[in-house]
């Protein structure tokens, strides 16, 4: 995955121009999103994107940009859907404190209580100590299964049988060594999440993606947010990769039926939806508004630890990166990454505004060889909090 906490890029000076322009009539202030994404597509190259924001008022204002199939020569939309990869940890977390609300699961809890009777429980780093805590926040010690040497080849082939178990994800770190005692550092863990998803099946006796759908998804009318757990998934973006990446995949990772070349269902909780951006950004709102569940969650969403010594300012919440020191005040929310996809949501608590954005390749983007995401980012806040103030 890529770092959710890289510092806010400095942007060249014509998107700056475009920011300065902006003004408080919607109208002109959407006429210059679109000219800024018109820019950003033609300075980097990269096939589509769409981008989404809620201000106050709570209307979603959406743009697209450029194609969703290449070769097809297909229009992006508003529509079109996109993996969105590890945002999806917003929606798990969330539903953590859903479940915690009624009684069914508590963050205090020790893993081993729920998953103490797998065989294969007490082979996994931390076993013994670790809470749902500590997975919901990566500080559980847990390595992280996706970035092991030779995990991706094997990830693939999960992908290809008939039936998954995401309980075979846990066995690429049994027997390996935590990377620190519990509770005592952070470090990023999609295995944590994948345990954590684990819990919550074992506290619930129900399937994961349901829960979140009937809890979560459908009461805030997010139909545009499905489970990322087959090769086809309606109206998705052709996804662009790099040639000679880890997975083996081809630059294109659709093939000509609309099967994506590899099964997403492998990213199981820690990510694992495909969205679009507006849903997205609806999404960011309501969560950020404390207005997502029939219970007040906020503080809890937001208790969060920090990352590094190094990173002062930046935390981690219930499935939440949290940046208290930005040109732009707080800010909320988590980037993904996954083989073909980049996305981002932000919610600048200070103004009000949550913006979302979905871009269909990774190319430059998975080996930091562009500023891409963080220059997107800082230009879209620049641009509408400018005219929001105005």
């Amino acid at each position: 995955m890529i770092s959710l906490f890289r510092a806010i890029a400095v942007i060249p000076a014509c998107l700056l121009l475009i920011a300065q322009t902006t003004s408080a009539d919607p109208s002109h202030s959407d006429a210059d999103m679109q000219a800024l994404l018109e820019t950003f597509h033609e300075s980097y190259g990269f096939p589509g994107a769409t981008v989404a924001y809620v201000a106050s008022d709570g209307v979603v204002r959406s743009f697209a940009v450029g194609l969703s199939d290449v070769e097809g020569g297909i229009p992006m939309t508003p529509e079109t859907r996109m993996l969105a990869a590890s945002i999806g940890k917003t929606i798990w977390g969330a539903l953590v404190l859903s479940l915690e609300a009624d009684g069914l699961i508590s963050r205090s809890d020790l893993v081993s209580d729920h998953l103490g009777d797998e065989p294969w429980f007490y082979r996994v780093p931390n076993a013994e100590e670790m809470t749902v805590d500590h997975l919901l926040t990566h500080t559980s010690g847990l390595p992280d299964h996706v970035h092991m040497d030779g995990v991706a080849s094997e990830l693939l082939a999960m992908g290809r049988v008939n039936t998954f178990d995401p309980t075979d994800l846990v066995s690429f770190v049994l027997d390996e060594p935590a990377l620190f005692e519990a509770g005592t550092a952070w470090s990023y863990s999609d295995t944590g999440y994948i345990l954590l998803g684990l819990v919550m099946e074992a506290a619930t006796d129900a399937n994961v993606f349901e829960l979140a759908t009937e809890r979560l998804l459908l009461p805030l009318g997010l139909t545009a947010t499905v489970p990322s757990d087959r090769t086809a998934l309606e109206g998705i973006a052709v996804g662009y990769t790099v040639d000679g990446n880890p997975f083996g995949l081809a630059p294109r990772t659709i093939d000509g039926d609309g099967h994506l070349s590899w099964n997403p269902v492998v990213e199981w909780t820690g990510g694992g939806f495909a969205s679009t951006s507006t849903d997205l950004a609806r999404w960011g709102h309501e969560l950020f508004s404390d207005a997502a569940m029939n219970t007040e969650y906020l503080g809890s969403l937001l208790d969060g630890v920090a990352v590094h010594p190094d990173a002062p300012g930046v935390f981690y919440g219930a499935g939440i990166a949290i940046y208290q020191e930005t040109p732009h005040g707080t800010v909320f929310g988590h980037g993904g990454w996954i083989p073909g996809y980049v996305s981002s949501l932000r919610h600048y608590a200070d103004h009000d505004l949550t913006i979302a954005f979905q871009i269909n390749s990774d190319v430059g983007v998975v080996d930091d060889s562009t500023d891409l995401v963080p220059a997107l980012e800082e230009a879209l806040a620049r641009s509408l909090i400018g005219a929001l103030q105005q």
